[in-house]
């Protein structure tokens, strides 16, 4: 069982607008679009939560809609401050571009059928993987 989000209250197995608590969060966005901080823009409108909670209200996607919960932030809004997160995010460091990885050369392997010349297996897998060759394609 999950909790309800911020915003919405359970009456009759039904999800609600909690309109007082969904007003301070679309006050949220509004401020955080004004502001750039998540913590100035929730104390303004009066939310005291820590930063990473205030950071998962700005991009929970239930604020959009489902088939459960209403709509409470508009979409337009909600990609803005996802923006601005992100924006924000990159220009602080907390996010770094990391170069892929160089690709790899594959290379084909031959290996012609090995006689059984020991009887203790280490030995005998030994000897096996000196006869792996490189096969050389020309």
């Amino acid at each position: 069982m999950t909790h309800t989000p911020y915003g919405y209250k359970i009456i009759n197995a039904q999800a609600v607008i909690d309109e007082p608590i969904a007003e301070k969060v679309r006050q949220l966005y509004a401020k955080y679009l004004e502001s750039g901080s998540m913590r100035a823009a929730a104390k303004t409108v009066g939310i005291e939560k820590t930063h990473s909670v205030i950071g998962r209200l700005l991009r929970n996607k239930v604020y959009l809609r489902t088939n459960y919960y209403p709509q409470i932030v508009d979409e337009e809004i909600f990609e803005k401050v996802q923006e601005l997160r992100s924006s924000n995010a990159k220009s602080q460091n907390r996010i770094r571009e990391f170069e892929a990885p160089p690709e790899l050369e594959l290379k084909d392997y031959k290996l012609d059928k090995v006689e059984e010349k020991y009887t203790d297996p280490y030995q005998q897998a030994e000897y096996a993987y000196s006869m792996i060759e490189e096969d050389k394609h020309e």
